[in-house]
């Protein structure tokens, strides 16, 4: 019997009702096999006494008895069947979460391997089986394993939802295409579905945009809190360098006052020892002179007395002490100290303040090189474009767009519409120069004063130490020492322009709320030779921070 079992297929144990294996299997008289419950429910509910596979009408409700030959083979089936499930329990995974169940397994449900449109139930592979081997069955749509079939039908026309109106952007079935729908633009459901497809495809490549910017965002702000808790560090670093400063000038002060009052008092206590010693020794000869003076007086010989008195009438070398006085307190050191460390602590403050702000501007350090297409014609460039001097000679050029034909200037390579940025040119040994930067669109025809009006911001030496900054009227400039390097800084958001002499620290000029809407080049002016005069270059130098 097993072995009989073995060569018949599992379609000829299935009912055709509830498409699983029989339950006490009757047999009908037309001879189709059903189980016992299904064939009562089905002619209790549907047409009666009808065969549901051959449609063949019995005018009676025929008496159900269970096949037991069918019921047996069916049980040994169902055993076989369970066995072999059984053994590849591995391949039939366990439906997990997010997983579609099969709607047949009663207990642990497998994962559903296909969905059927037409029965609207989803099964794991043991269940299929009809599907795929039963002729009536092969012909339903199967596709991949989804929820909720009932919502791929039509709510209206129970019909499967396999059009897409592009009009109305829904998903329509067939009989809507001739009543809601008529007259849209409705195409299959492929179509719409790679369309969509395309759009989603769009719509994540700009999402995937939209947060690279905003990574690049987050990475921009981090880089802004690194720089911002090294400007922090380093301010924090300068203002103690600052402060231990003047508290050392301050406690120098405070040693030097005790030192100047305890000097004072010193030469106090020697001039009062040393008028005390005077005194007592002018009191030792008093008083010796009061014995004589005593022991004459009492004498009774009237010529000794009178030969004497002459003598003792003569009084000692005495000094007159009413106006000698010494002074108990130091008046005025106290003020004449706090007064004088006032200044010099004033002075001190601003040179360390100025050194704070120079090494600030000088943390803006760039490296700049000179172009060659921008020079005069006089103007010599060493090779390495750090340094320019005016030559006797005016060399036979290409007159260029970019190149000064008049006057003697040259702009950098680099240029800045950004940012800060910080450089320094020796000016040692040079009688006249001028230095700043200028605009990207200066003229470079003709005669053009390197002035802000034209585009420049600049300072100059005129002559021999005569300074002057070249804003909307003449600033003349007064220094306390001859530069002999120059930095210049630019804030461009700020509009700001500042030269410092950078061996002294010192600001020599700043040109404020400067409008700088392009790019901004470093610019150099050497002027002309003055037959040797004034023949030593300008030199771009490296930066060495203010220590």
């Amino acid at each position: 019997m097993a072995a009989a079992s073995c060569l018949l297929t599992e379609d000829q144990f299935l009912c055709s009702i509830c498409l699983d294996v029989f339950t006490d299997p009757v047999t009908i008289p037309c001879g189709h096999n059903f189980c016992k419950t299904c064939i009562t429910k089905h002619w209790d509910i549907n047409s009666p006494n009808q065969c549901p596979n051959c449609k063949r009408l019995f005018t009676t409700r025929p008496e159900l008895q269970v096949n037991t030959f069918i019921s047996e083979m069916a049980a040994q089936f169902r055993q076989s069947a369970q066995q072999k499930a059984s053994s590849s329990s591995s391949e039939q995974h366990v439906s997990k979460p997010g997983e579609v169940p099969c709607d047949i397994c009663t207990g642990t449900k497998r994962k559903a391997l296909k969905s059927c449109l037409v029965c609207l139930v989803s099964y794991c592979e043991t269940h299929l089986e009809p599907h795929l081997t039963s002729s009536g069955l092969k012909r339903h749509q199967l596709i991949d394993p989804v929820e909720n079939l009932e919502g791929r039908m039509c709510t209206k026309h129970d019909k499967l939802l396999e059009l897409f109106c592009k009009t109305d952007q829904m998903c329509v079935c067939m009989l809507c295409t001739v009543s809601d729908h008529k007259a849209h633009d409705v195409v299959p459901l492929k179509e719409g579905y790679e369309g969509k497809k395309a759009e989603l495809g769009k719509t994540e490549a700009e999402i995937q945009q939209m947060i690279q910017k905003r990574q690049l965002k987050i990475q921009e702000i981090k880089h802004s809190v690194e720089l911002s808790e090294e400007d922090a560090d380093r301010e924090i670093a300068d203002g103690v360098q600052v402060f231990t400063a003047l508290k050392e000038s301050v406690e120098r002060s405070q040693a030097e006052l005790i030192d100047t009052i305890k000097e004072k008092q010193r030469k106090r206590e020697n001039q009062a020892e040393g008028f005390i010693t005077e005194l007592e020794h002018e009191i030792s000869e008093l008083k010796k002179r009061n014995t004589e003076v005593e022991k004459l007086s009492q004498s009774e010989d009237h010529l000794h007395l009178l030969q004497s008195f002459a003598f003792l009438n003569t009084a000692p070398p005495t000094k007159d002490w009413t106006e000698v006085k010494v002074h108990p307190q130091i008046k005025g050191t106290v003020v004449r100290a706090v007064n004088q460390l006032e200044e010099t602590l004033s002075e001190q403050m601003k040179k360390l303040l100025s050194e704070a702000e120079l090494k600030r501007v000088q943390r803006s350090a760039v490296d700049l090189t000179l172009d060659p297409d921008t020079a005069h014609p006089n103007l010599i460039l060493s090779d390495d474009g750090k340094q320019v001097q005016h030559g006797d000679v005016t060399k036979n050029l290409p007159d260029n767009p970019e190149r000064f034909d008049t006057c003697n200037f040259v702009l950098s390579k680099q240029s800045f519409s950004s940012g800060r940025f910080y450089y320094e040119v020796q000016v040692k040994w040079k009688t006249y120069w001028n230095l700043g930067v200028a605009r990207e669109s200066v003229n470079r025809k003709g005669y053009i004063p390197p002035n802000y009006q034209n585009g420049f911001w600049t300072i100059w030496l005129k002559n021999e130490n005569n300074y002057e900054a070249l804003a909307c009227n003449v600033v003349h400039l007064s220094l306390k020492s001859r530069p002999e390097k120059v930095g210049v800084f630019v804030d461009y958001e700020e509009g700001l322009v500042s030269f410092y002499d950078v061996d002294a620290a010192v600001l020599i000029y700043s040109f404020t709320g400067c409008s700088f809407t392009e790019k901004l080049h470093p610019y150099f002016g050497p002027c002309n030779n003055s037959r040797g005069k004034n023949s030593a270059p300008l030199i771009i130098s490296p930066v060495n921070p203010t220590e």
